[in-house]
Order: structure tokens, then sequence, then C-alpha cells
């Protein structure tokens, strides 16, 4: 079902507003397509229109708060097993086709602060950051009920791909004057861009990538957090919020439960997509955070790999009653994986719709809802 902007965000201020939010945020693996085929799959199916997921129309805002290099993608070598590119940022990427979907870099362009200070006018600001044209045609969106949205760089996962996790981790210790000047050239930035995008369209959505996490928890603490990141968070949310804000939303997979509460003080109130397999329950959630978060996905997405008996036993509990009534964006905790029996899908589809009272599917629209 479509949802209207102005209802969407009043469910995410935990209002109830007659309907519970039940969603694919990500969609299927590409090898899953293939499979979902092979047993019989409408083009619908693959497409995720067949099943009724609620939606809410959305548009980017046309404001760039990266990385811009000036540099393109050049193809080094393709072949049937992997691909070697070399990215925007001078890096040179490795796809291995069979299992990833995600090329990792084998190189960085930062090592030391000579290094950064020889790539920092990538992050400085210009005016042509700011698309003032498409800005005009996104607010006659706004009007018509889109939700505004607009990213800015990873506190850890912009100096990451500068870096490497490994080089960034031991900077944070040994070269901290580099990762200060780094975020605090990126706030600079980014408070610039929202200033002249605000001016222009309202901004509903703050979003943020950070992808900083494993199965054992997070690769940097809460004290690294407070001490680096919060400074830079901080300052562009106040900015994001003065033009209207009021999600503030963090994508990072893995147990992020040791950093939470730290983001949460830098004014992170939506985390996702909170994976079951890391250790992330929404349920427990809830009952320690209450209403200063909402809570998006959170379903393990390996149950529907199992039984129907697994699957509503899944849904019975991430759906239960503490879960309801606003605040929930019911979802899977990420992509829905390779292995999963288009039967198994609709049976979860039509259980969780059970569950929530939302009806049978009509076969409505579908956008993806990961930010």
């Amino acid at each position: 079902m479509l949802w209207t902007r102005e209802r969407y965000l009043a469910h995410c201020r935990h209002e109830f507003t007659g309907r519970e939010f039940f969603c694919e945020l990500f969609g299927p693996l590409m090898a899953l397509e293939e499979e979902w085929r092979r047993q019989g799959a409408t083009e619908k199916e693959i497409g995720m229109t067949a099943f009724d997921w609620d939606y809410v129309l959305k548009t980017w805002l046309s404001g760039n708060c990266g990385a811009v290099t000036g540099m393109g993608t050049v193809v080094l070598e393709d072949t049937p097993e992997y691909s070697i590119q070399r990215d925007p940022m001078g890096r040179t990427m490795k796809l291995i086709k069979a299992s990833a979907t995600i090329p990792l870099p084998l190189d960085h362009p930062v090592k030391t602060m000579e290094d950064w200070l020889r790539v920092k006018h990538w992050y400085e600001f210009r005016e042509d950051r700011v698309d003032r044209e498409a800005l005009r045609e996104q607010k006659k969106r706004y009007d018509k009920g889109y939700l505004t949205l607009i990213g800015m760089p990873g506190g850890f996962d912009e100096p990451r791909q500068l870096m490497g996790e490994e080089g960034l981790c031991v900077a944070f210790y040994d070269e901290p004057e580099m990762i200060e000047d780094m975020l605090s050239t990126m706030a600079d930035t980014a408070v610039k861009v929202l200033e002249r995008v605000g001016d222009v369209v309202p901004i509903d959505g703050l979003c943020v990538h950070e992808d900083m996490a494993g199965k054992s928890g997070p690769l940097m603490g809460p004290k690294l957090v407070r001490e680096f990141i919060k400074p830079y968070y901080s300052r562009v949310w106040e900015c994001a919020k003065s033009y209207g804000a009021s999600i503030f939303s963090q994508d990072s997979d893995g147990n992020m439960n040791a950093v939470l509460e730290a983001f949460m003080e830098c004014g992170v109130n939506c985390s996702y997509p909170c994976e079951p397999a890391a250790g992330m329950d929404i349920v427990e959630m809830k009952k320690k955070y209450g209403k200063k978060l909402h809570y998006k996905g959170g379903i393990d997405k390996h149950a529907l790999r199992k039984g129907k008996k697994e699957i509503r036993a899944e849904l019975e509990y991430k759906m239960g009653e503490s879960m309801r009534g606003g605040g929930t964006v019911f979802a899977l905790d990420h992509r829905i994986p390779n292995g999963v029996p288009l039967e198994n899908y609709w049976y979860y589809v039509n259980t969780g719709r059970e569950l929530l009272g939302l009806g049978p599917v009509t076969g409505e629209g579908w956008e993806r809802m990961a930010f």
C-alpha cells in the first residue's frame, strides 16, 4: 500500500495510524531471481510488485555531501569469474562474480596526513554540489507528498573507504588529528550543502551508511564514537533538524549493540537492518530504548530457508503486541537470501499480513524502503 508522507512520519514517531507498516527493504539477491524463475515465478514476483508491500514515495535531494573526485570508473580486466576496475577514488577494485555483488578494494589512497591533504579537496565545499534546478522540481514532489531524504558520508565508513578498515582503526590512535580533520571537513561541507538544499526544499530525513560491524560487534567502541563521530554527526543533524528533519537513520549491518546508545547521543533515531544472526533483536531493543528509536528490519531472513513452522514462530515473536502500534517498520533484516523457496516467501508474506491484520494481497507496487 502506498503511504502518504505525513502518515509515514507519524508512524515513525510511534503514533498508530490505523495500520502497521510491512515492507521489503532491499529485495532479493541476484542469484535468487534465477532460482525463483526455475520455480515458475512471474516477473511481478521477481520485481517484488506481486506482494503488496507498504511503501512511501520519496525523493533523494540533489545535494552531494560526499567525495567529488572528478574521476570515473575504468574497467581494467573482466572475466567470467571476476572484474577488476579502477574506481572514482583511484582504488583498484575486484568483484568475484559468483559470490559477491559489491567489489572490494585492493588498495586505498590515504595512509598518511600528507596523503589526506592531497585528496582533501574531494570533500571541500563547492557550489556545484547543489543542483538548484533539480531541487525546484523536488520541491514540487514534496508538495505532492513525497518524503525528502539526503545522505551524509559515514563517520566510520567514509574514512574507511579512504584508508581501509585496518588503516582507519590504527589511525584513530596514531593519527587522531588526521581523522578529526577528515570529519571536520565533511561536516563543514555537509552543513553548507544542507543549508542550500533546505532553503529550497524542507528535509524530512538525514541518512548515513556505516556498515561498521560484524557478528562479534563493531569495529570501534563507544568511546571512539563519542570522541570522533559525535561532533560530526551532531553538527550535521542539528542543521538538518533546522530544515525540518525528524528522521536520522543509520544503516549498519552486524551487531551494533555496543555503540547504539553512543550513536543515539549523536541524534540517530532509526537503526537498520538489525540482523538477528549478528545478535540484534528488535524486541529487546524496544524494551531497552522504547520510543527513542524507531525500528526497521529485524526479521530473520534465514528463517525463510527453513520450514513454515520456523517462519511463523519468527513472525509471531517479532510482530507481537509490544512491537505494534507505530514505530516499527516490519521487514527482513537484509536481502532475501539464496535458497529461499518462492513458496516459503509467499508463506512469509501471507503470514505476516495475517498477524498484522493487513488483509489479502492485492498486487500493488513496491519501492525499496532502505533509507
